[in-house]
């Protein structure tokens, strides 16, 4: 440390380090709060006294601690958020979603450690925190199928997406702000799948631990709520029969029509003819319209899954100029008094004037066989309304209809969905392969997916936390700091003594996710692994081993934020639904940390030596 010329502003540095990390733990002020104070600061102190280098060149300035701003890593992270929310918004893992839930009504057990291992396989090339607000609700069903308290099912979703976070360099954003500190630093790049190998062994080992966490630590707690029953209610719909629709052709089977599992099929109106149920050999034809009974739960599906069966709807929703290209379904009660009392669907000519369908009628008093476009409307009828999310909410200034805020559904559209999947595949395939850099994957692969229309513009800056960006764009000044001010190398050298000790490196590596691991329970993970890596790659060098040792303990480290409800967001988002508290993190959370350090102890040196590494 002799050698550093400017010992106060390494000493300023460690202080501002300090007093972000008690800000950020604190609580007392917002993260935008804390984060831009602490970059003020830096800027201010370190535009009037730079860092020189030994030629007396800037090695610290306004320049070096702007530049976490513009990091590659940081674009790769905003990229992958946008693919993540459309892959989310689209519908793209809904069908894998599906096939599990199925199997859940056959195979329990199987089907919950199957729904497991797909979020873990998921989150290792996702972000994490779509994939789990995604499977909450399924989470939530299986449990109350199950007849089991909701709690032993959410820590552990969030804990295992967390595992499958580790396994590849952008499996989290921590991994890859450490992947770009450790490339500033060293100059070496490191491989997609650098963290598989441990990574795999570690996630194993916790995705053990938590099955019998599940069963014996994991609380029993219900929260006090009844379970709330599924929606019976039933609406008529009618399903034309243009040319191209699926169902033409079909053969009812014992009064049944295979393509309509759910629905209940009422009449059918061929021309002047009526047919009516029971249906017996009755084959469907061009021009046919079928009049159906179903819950919005199975017209929802409908859409989803088929929606050719359902393209009269959809061609009839027009997107024009300043729509959102949402597909938006809500529920509307006509309203007493209202002037459409006593009119027909067709006279109303409600799509001309809103631009949305009436795709479904109830009527709580009887259930209507007839053609929808005939019904004469009722007050206190509810009417099951199809349109643009734009279109949809500009029918709260409509007086003769109420619409049901709470009702507004968003549909995702089949096409976006497969032109998701593909963009996803083509983002990991880029990375994986080396084709491109992960930021560039990235960054195309969010252009992709809202030129494509998976996500509109509004869509995609919400993906984009400012959270995010500014605590990443601090913590990558924060680092700069500690490493161009000799703060890391002075801290390192404090640590280097324990690789020449009794335990050797083992210690080294033993005591270095230990620090990590702990910290990263109180401040962000993304903050903890910028502020360790430097550290990490003087602390190797110092003790003459490679680097990417202790940079990869410190990512495995880092990620291990299992034992406070805000070590990582995902543990917010199971909070409430697990009708968890601060304590149950801590007794499930804090023995796994343990087991994984203890685990990373004794598997990581013989690893490390196995691969020329140690």
């Amino acid at each position: 440390m002799a050698e550093i010329a400017t010992t106060w502003q390494m000493w300023f540095a460690l202080a501002v380090i300090l007093a972000a990390v008690v800000g950020y733990a604190s609580d007392r002020a917002s993260l935008e709060t804390v984060s831009g104070g602490v970059l003020s600061i830096l800027l201010l102190v370190f535009h009037f006294a730079p860092v020189l280098d030994g030629e007396g060149e800037v090695a610290l300035g306004t320049a070096e601690l702007l530049a976490g701003f513009a990091s590659p890593a940081l674009f790769a992270i905003l990229g992958l958020l946008i693919v993540g929310q459309g892959m989310y918004q689209s519908g793209a893992l809904e069908y894998p979603t599906r096939l599990l839930l199925d199997a859940y009504d056959k195979f329990r057990l199987l089907a919950v450690l199957l729904v497991f291992l797909f979020v873990m396989v998921v989150s290792a090339f996702l972000n994490n925190t779509p994939v789990v607000v995604m499977f909450v609700p399924i989470m939530a069903a299986m449990a109350t199928q199950a007849k089991i308290a909701p709690s032993r099912l959410m820590m552990p979703l969030s804990f295992l997406s967390i595992l499958g976070g580790m396994t590849t360099t952008i499996g989290s954003s921590t991994n890859l702000l450490a992947v770009a500190e450790y490339q500033v630093v060293t100059g070496t790049r490191l491989s997609f799948f650098a963290l598989t190998p441990l990574g795999l062994i570690l996630a194993g080992v916790g995705a053990v631990y938590l099955a019998f966490a599940a069963k014996f630590w994991l609380p029993d707690r219900r929260g006090g709520e009844a379970t709330t029953a599924p929606d019976g209610r039933q609406f008529v719909a009618q399903l034309t029969l243009e040319r191209g629709n699926p169902l033409i052709g079909q053969v009812s089977v014992a009064g049944f029509f295979p393509d309509l599992p759910d629905l209940t099929v009422r009449m059918v109106q061929r021309g002047d003819e009526v047919l009516l149920p029971p249906f017996d050999g009755v084959v469907l034809q061009l021009n046919d319209k079928v009049i159906v009974a179903a819950t919005r739960g199975s017209l929802t599906d409908l859409l989803r899954k088929r929606p050719q069966i359902l393209q009269g709807f959809m061609a009839e929703v027009e997107v024009g100029e300043g729509a959102s290209g949402e597909l938006t379904m809500v529920e509307a009660v006509v309203a007493p008094g209202s002037r459409i009392i006593g009119r027909t669907i067709s006279q109303i000519r409600f799509r001309f004037q809103t631009n949305c369908v009436i795709i479904g009628i109830q009527r709580r008093s009887r259930m209507i066989r007839t053609e929808v476009a005939h019904i004469r409307l009722e007050a206190g009828d509810v009417l099951l309304i199809l349109g643009d999310r734009s279109d949809v909410r500009s029918l709260r200034s409509d007086r003769d209809i109420l619409m049901l805020e709470q009702s507004m559904q968003q549909l995702p559209d089949p096409d976006h969905a497969r032109y998701a999947g593909l963009i996803f595949l083509l983002v990991v395939c880029a990375a994986s392969t080396g084709f491109l850099p992960i930021s560039i994957a990235a960054i195309l692969g969010a252009t992709a997916m809202v030129g494509t229309g998976c996500l509109n513009v509004r869509q995609a800056s919400r993906a984009v936390d400012r959270r995010v960006y500014l605590l990443v764009g601090t913590a990558l000044a924060l680092g700069a700091a500690l490493d161009r001010t000799g703060g890391a190398a002075f801290l390192a050298s404090y640590l280097t003594p324990l690789a020449t000790g009794p335990g050797g490196t083992t210690l080294l590596l033993s005591a270095f996710f230990a620090m990590t691991a702990a910290l990263t329970n109180v401040l962000s993970n993304n903050a903890t692994v910028v502020l360790f890596t430097p550290i990490a790659v003087s602390a190797a060098q110092s003790a003459g081993i490679d680097p990417l040792v202790l940079v990869l303990t410190v990512i495995y480290a880092a990620n291990c934020s299992f034992a406070t409800p805000i070590a990582y967001q995902t543990n917010l988002l199971v909070m409430g639904p697990g009708h968890y508290r601060f304590r149950d993190f801590v007794v499930v959370g804090g023995p796994l940390i343990v087991l994984l350090w203890v685990l990373y102890t004794v598997v990581a040196p013989p690893y490390f030596r196995a691969v020329g590494l140690l």
